[in-house]
């Protein structure tokens, strides 16, 4: 999953989204030295993880990509179950979108002292750019993947991948909207 279906998912307080996110960056963090709740949202985060990379809906949306560009797939399905995630709020949360879009970049801005360097870089950037509001548009989900393609140290065909995700959005949503209850469930019980 990435950053918004975390905090999403994460247990309800501040330090735990925080740490919902952290689990991307915690290679070398002592996180023994952080607070409870942000070790509680590093916990969550790879939970989420192990639930997600295992689930049969995301390994069949896996198939849907070709073979040259299914190695990444896990990548761009990240961001792009943010985007039906955006796209499907209310079918998920009573909650209002904006509202708990605002209030998470409030707490990443808060909470800063609990973040390794590489991960306050990249939340200021989050913040600054608005990725969750720019991921309710799936132009912008492809301009990310283009981006994330481009840091990527070896030859590979990951650019472009929106042009297989558009060709099988029907289906990726479909299984996106199988799974995500299921996650849902899973993730208030952990």
């Amino acid at each position: 999953m990435n950053h918004l279906a975390h905090v999403f998912l994460a247990p309800d307080s501040a330090e735990c989204r925080v740490g919902s996110i952290l689990g991307d960056f915690c290679r070398g963090v002592d996180l023994s030295a952080l607070p409870d709740k942000v070790q509680e949202g590093v916990r969550h985060h790879i939970a989420v993880d192990v639930f997600t990379d295992s689930h049969a809906e995301v390994l069949a949306s896996k198939r849907l990509f070709s073979a040259q560009r299914r190695r990444f797939a896990g990548v761009a399905l990240d961001v792009l179950y943010d985007h039906y995630l955006l796209r499907h709020w209310q079918s998920f949360s009573p909650a209002s979108r904006d509202a708990f879009v605002h209030r998470v970049y409030q707490e990443l801005q808060h909470n800063e002292h609990l973040m390794p360097a590489p991960m306050v870089r990249v939340t200021r950037h989050m913040v600054r750019h608005d990725w969750f509001g720019a991921y309710q548009n799936l132009n912008n989900v492809g301009d990310a993947l283009d981006r994330v393609a481009e840091r990527i140290r070896f030859p590979n065909q990951f650019a472009g991948i929106i042009d297989e995700i558009r060709a099988n959005d029907v289906h990726l949503e479909q299984n996106f909207l199988r799974f995500f209850p299921q996650l849902q469930s899973f993730a208030r019980q952990t």
